[in-house]
């Protein structure tokens, strides 16, 4: 199992959870097993060449810029599109050379797809754009490969830090996630996407 992102706040307890009926490999920009840059798509085909096959590839990292709409720029809007957004597009891309028959890949959007919040216009853009790609190339993938997408909420490690911009919201349990991320690899279904969220 690959998971890219292994070393942030989910990205280490989903490893943990999967790690002990998995072998798992984690990937980063400056921590891992293998380096990565989501941005360069040669950056991910050379991690993929190095880590050979898997029989599933989670996507938990990406970034996009928060700030107000009148202050974002192009640059800005860009972060969010090569990072986060054709990071994980282009993981897929790539990534089914690797992937055993019968794998999956999941990658991770969160709640600003369906709710955003203050100073989250590129983020939410982003996080929608990935929903309609895992829906619309779940229909294009060879019969035996899955994709879905984890959708998260405020997770409660992250509530001091992030309450204030997502009032009404409870933060929620780690637990939920990582069993978003198991229905993921282990399910049967495919271009789902499993929203983790505790709406107050």
């Amino acid at each position: 199992m690959l998971i890219v992102g292994g070393q942030g706040t989910i990205g280490a307890c989903v490893r943990d959870h999967f790690a002990s009926t998995h072998e798992i490999v984690t990937a980063g920009r400056t921590t891992g097993d293998l380096r990565v840059d989501l941005t360069d798509s040669e950056s991910i085909g050379q991690m993929l060449l190095a880590l050979g096959e898997v029989d599933s590839i989670l996507c938990i990292a990406g970034e996009a810029k928060w700030a107000p709409f009148d202050e974002l720029t192009e640059e800005d809007y860009d972060l969010g599109l090569k990072s986060k957004l054709m990071g994980q597009v282009n993981l897929v891309r790539l990534g089914r050379s690797v992937l055993k028959p019968s794998g999956s890949i999941t990658l991770t959007t969160g709640i600003l797809a369906d709710h955003p919040v203050n100073m989250t216009t590129s983020a939410a853009m982003v996080n929608g754009g990935i929903h309609s790609f895992v829906k619309a190339v779940s229909l294009e993938l060879r019969e035996s490969m899955r994709i879905n997408a984890v959708s998260s909420g405020m997770v409660e490690e992250a509530a001091e830090k992030y309450e204030a911009y997502f009032p009404g919201h409870n933060p929620v349990p780690m637990w939920k996630v990582k069993n978003a991320y198991s229905r993921s690899v282990h399910g049967l279904e495919t271009g789902q996407i499993f929203r983790v969220y505790e709406m107050g």
